[in-house]
């Protein structure tokens, strides 16, 4: 890893999204980077001054569609924040001599992902140059923040980690429809959710926890509950109707010779307990890590309730900035895939400013 601190790190900000507008606007004011080119792919977005898309004063990057230029762009990493990725892409990007730091997936390489993580490793070979894969949840709150508690633990007997989301309040409202909010429950549990087939993404968290501490998962099993509405629920977009499905709980576990050791949540609600049957109470937005053992302990993240009473889940910051705060050091390693146990104690650059 490189000890220039004043070094400047020239960077594509591909896609901006929720989380894609948190890079062009970091990238923008903190003097550590560049923000030398910006790939969109909705056309009303081209040639639009790139700040004017993510909500801040113009920076004088123009948004393009050309994904030929910006393969070719002089530029030290892109910031590859698409919701799926394109294995394609990123190997064409990292064949071009491009560190490619992505919140789209493949955080740890799991054999889930065998075939694309072998793909990805040949291309950064390629183009001398490395790949990772980060975030907030897969990518942080289900990985780092469990083995980073994990430190000042003498044994542990599991690790659970919570998250929980009030979609009304803190997603996007097309989470409702893509999540099967307000479908009938018997249909809800019969048919494949979004969060279960992303099984596997947020399996390489647990495998990450359990190489961190040096034991083999057996295989990760899943269980699904749901909560229905005890009257209609309004939204932005329409209603989700009583006695339709108005919470959802996702249950994964990894088994370690025998027993549950990692136990991952998922639980997505748009109601309290006094509008959901069972009455749920799981409180606000947030993530929580629990360790079972001796001593017993727990760490929880989550946004902070400002003097006035709001609050905000800042999310998708959370989601860009924890793969951000990574560029400098993924630019400095050798080539190759870099996990979040190569790249070690990550040592953000430029959040100190005037």
């Amino acid at each position: 890893m490189s000890d220039n601190p004043s070094r400047t790190y020239r960077v594509i900000q591909w896609m901006t999204g929720d989380v894609g507008q948190v890079g062009v606007r970091h990238f923008t004011g903190n003097p550590t980077f560049e923000l030398v080119g910006v790939l969109v792919h909705t056309p009303e977005k081209v040639g639009k001054d790139a700040g004017e898309i993510a909500g801040t004063a113009p920076n004088g990057v123009l948004a393009t569609d050309d994904i030929d230029a910006m393969v070719a762009l002089d530029a030290d990493c892109v910031f590859y924040t698409p919701v799926i990725m394109d294995v394609d892409t990123v190997c064409r990007l990292l064949r071009s001599g491009k560190n490619v730091v992505t919140t789209s997936g493949f955080f740890y390489p799991s054999a889930d992902f065998a075939e694309y993580g072998d793909q990805i490793r040949a291309a950064c070979a390629d183009g001398g140059v490395s790949f990772h894969g980060g975030g907030i949840h897969p990518g942080y709150a289900g990985d780092i923040l469990p083995l980073t508690l994990a430190r000042v633990v003498d044994r542990i007997e599991r690790i659970e980690v919570y998250e929980v989301v009030n979609v009304l309040t803190d997603a996007p409202v097309d989470h409702i429809d893509w999540l099967g909010f307000g479908k009938p429950k018997k249909e809800f549990l019969s048919t494949p959710t979004i969060l279960g087939l992303g099984v596997p993404f947020f399996a390489q968290s647990m495998h990450m926890i359990a190489d961190g501490l040096g034991v083999e998962i057996a295989e990760v099993t899943a269980d699904l509950r749901a909560a229905t509405a005890t009257q209609d629920i309004p939204h932005d977009e329409g209603t989700i109707a009583r006695g339709t499905v108005a919470a959802q709980h996702h249950e994964w576990t990894a088994w370690v010779d025998g027993r549950p050791l990692i136990v991952f949540h998922a639980i997505y609600l748009t109601t309290g307990p006094d509008g959901l049957d069972p009455a749920w109470d799981w409180g606000k937005t947030r993530y929580r890590i629990v360790i079972d053992g001796d001593p017993p302990t727990e760490l929880t993240l989550q946004g902070v309730e400002q003097p006035d009473g709001a609050f905000s889940h800042p999310g998708y910051a959370w989601t860009a900035m924890g793969a951000i705060n990574a560029i400098p050091d993924v630019c400095d390693s050798a080539p190759g895939w870099i996990t979040h146990l190569d790249l070690g104690l990550v040592r953000p650059r430029g959040l100190v400013r005037p």
